[in-house]
């Protein structure tokens, strides 16, 4: 199970991905709410655990943003806030369930046991296949009939957004919120000049990317001839 935490106290994400790894999750965390929101859009986790109150993007934001763009990935709210108004708004925003702190490492735990029980999870395969190429979302690597294909990090994640649409047109702002996040902005000209870098890596190679620019929607990912 792939678990995203998205917490602002260091101290409380320190312990959580000691004791979530311990229990044999693959897990990633943050304290920024843009970096968490842009974490959780453009990667597959099966489970986030969510603070309400983070900087530059509060968690009930990120959790509505989510569902509008349906985000199916299960949410665990942990929150200081304990009103049943606080629970009951949580939930109807689209949480799979409300944990108040301070709390055990143990409840937690059985919480999320409990989601997983009830087969809520669905487990994403972190390779991406298409015709001779394989992107793995994990290993952050990409590859053409099985041969490596170095790319930077921002064509890394270009690459990501457009072939993790499964087909899809992925919009220029979307690869933008993709690569440097929802406070900055990448141009179209500068998307294309890293797509023009990796279509050259490609090609020497001997392969031709399967990316085509839908002029004036965005990018698609096609099967080659």
């Amino acid at each position: 199970m792939k678990i995203l935490v998205i917490e602002d106290s260091q101290h409380l994400r320190r312990s959580l991905i000691v004791g979530l790894s311990n229990l044999g999750f693959t897990v990633e965390a943050t304290g920024d709410g843009s970096e968490g929101l842009n974490l959780a859009l453009y990667n597959p986790f099966d489970l986030i655990i969510l603070d309400l109150m983070l900087p530059n993007i509060d968690g009930m934001t990120i959790l509505k943003t989510l569902r509008q763009e349906n985000i199916h990935s299960k949410v665990i709210i942990l929150s200081a806030r304990v009103t049943v108004d606080d629970r009951v708004n949580g939930l109807l925003a689209g949480a799979d369930d409300y944990l108040v702190k301070p709390f055990s490492f143990d409840e937690l735990h059985a919480r999320i046991m409990s989601i997983q029980k009830r087969g809520e999870i669905s487990h994403f395969n972190n390779v991406i296949r298409q015709d001779d190429f394989v992107l793995d979302t994990q290993q952050k690597s990409f590859a053409y009939q099985n041969s490596p294909i170095d790319l930077t990090k921002n064509e890394f994640k270009i690459i990501e957004a457009i072939f993790s649409a499964k087909g899809n047109i992925v919009s220029t702002s979307k690869i933008s919120e993709a690569v440097v996040g929802h406070f900055d902005e990448l141009s179209k000209n500068s998307i294309e000049a890293h797509l023009s870098s990796v279509r050259r890596k490609t090609k020497l190679l001997g392969g031709v990317l399967p990316i085509k620019n839908k002029r004036g929607f965005g990018y698609l990912l096609e099967q080659t001839e």
